[in-house]
């Protein structure tokens, strides 16, 4: 069935009238609440420029079911739908019906729809901020305008096929996240039972003896592109024209991630805000030494401060158990099996989670484009 034979059916001839949002509903900014008022056991979610809630607090300024555009930072534009009672921050903007002639819901499918469109319109410099003209000038579609209990109909069906989308797609990515979770803790499970040893089973080693450290370089991330991935302090960052490691561990150095290891596969280049790890010792397994590296918690070993970081004299100072040649090439084996079958799943999760998205938007974009051609029963 195409578009446009889809709508005709779901118009059964009515008409269709395109409003600004402006006529239809009120924008109303949240107010500033201070950050000593936000706690992590507060009874309502605190929303301002972000994605998600900032925080929670023991007031609330606006009721549940209700929408919400991000309007200043980085997320500026991004449409929300809250479902409990909440706190509205300075950031964040409050879509409040203003006529009982369109349902809520179906403006905010409505609004998720042109969500790209808003994000782009965000200007100035510094801060990113939306205007309020960028919202409520946007055209929306009002089925049957002549008769408000059939549009609300024809906007009810619309909205129970968007959220039966948006309510598989949550059950879907919850059921993923849940098997994923699942397996990395097996993973980790058998990863630790392999790689821990009693005092005196076998020789052990301080990292200093293994490794050479080293920071990477430049304080920023390249721009020049090129052929090599670059390694920041949590994995891959952008590319280079030049590398400066080749298939070995990269530590993050400092900052949030400080302490977390990726594996820098083939030759590639680490910033300043990573750990070249060179091995120096021939008689460890690179990739058993790197499963070894994960099993420790230099995340707690950073030095505490504006920004935490993982220092030379913390890394050379741990003690690794090192088994023979043969028993380390047997660990390695079970354990990049393993981590070859958790990294599949991670892989397929966001394509899973993609998939459902896109049929969202497919049906979004079907029973939202009505088109605006003059004409018998749509216009």
């Amino acid at each position: 069935m195409t578009n446009l034979n889809f709508l005709e059916k779901l118009l059964d001839g009515e008409r269709v009238e395109w409003k600004s949002l402006g006529e239809v509903v009120k924008l109303e900014k949240g107010k500033q609440l201070n950050k000593e008022l936000l706690t992590d056991n507060g009874l309502y979610p605190a929303y301002n420029g972000g994605v998600s809630y900032s925080g929670f607090t023991d007031t609330y300024n606006y009721n549940e079911n209700t929408i919400i555009i991000s309007q200043g930072g980085a997320s500026a534009g991004f449409v929300n739908f809250i479902t409990s009672k909440f706190y509205a921050n300075a950031h964040c903007y409050v879509v409040l019906p203003k006529t009982k002639i369109v349902q809520n819901r179906y403006v905010y499918h409505f609004l998720k729809l042109n969500e790209e469109k808003l994000t782009n319109k965000k200007h100035g410099a510094g801060i990113p901020a939306l205007r309020t003209n960028e919202i409520l000038d946007i055209l929306i579609p009002i089925p049957a305008p002549q008769n408000p209990k059939k549009s609300l109909e024809i906007q009810a069906e619309i909205v129970r096929i968007l959220d039966n989308f948006t309510e598989l797609t949550a059950e879907l990515t919850a059921e993923l996240t849940a098997e994923l979770t699942a397996r990395k803790k097996q993973y980790n499970y058998y990863r630790d039972q392999l790689l821990t040893f009693e005092e005196g089973e076998v020789e052990w080693k301080l990292l200093g003896e293994v490794y050479k450290f080293q920071y990477g370089m430049g304080n920023t991330i390249p721009t020049l592109g090129g052929e090599y991935p670059v390694y920041g302090s949590n994995g891959i960052v952008g590319t280079h024209n030049e590398f400066n490691s080749e298939d070995s561990p990269v530590i993050g150095h400092i900052g949030a991630y400080a302490g977390i290891v990726n594996w820098g596969a083939g030759k590639h280049f680490v910033t300043y805000n990573g750990v070249i790890c060179k091995l120096i010792n021939q008689l460890v397994h690179p990739k058993y030494a790197y499963y070894q590296l994960l099993k420790q918690d230099f995340n707690s070993m950073a030095k505490s401060a504006s920004h935490p970081f993982v220092s030379y004299d913390a890394l050379n100072k741990v003690s690794i158990p090192i088994p023979s040649p043969d028993e380390q090439e047997r660990i390695v084996a079970i354990l990049d099996k393993f981590n070859a079958l958790t990294n599949s799943i991670t892989e397929g999760l966001p394509r899973e989670i993609e998939l459902r998205q896109k049929q969202y938007e497919y049906y979004r974009d079907l029973l939202l484009n009505f088109p605006k051609n003059e004409g018998k029963g749509i216009r």
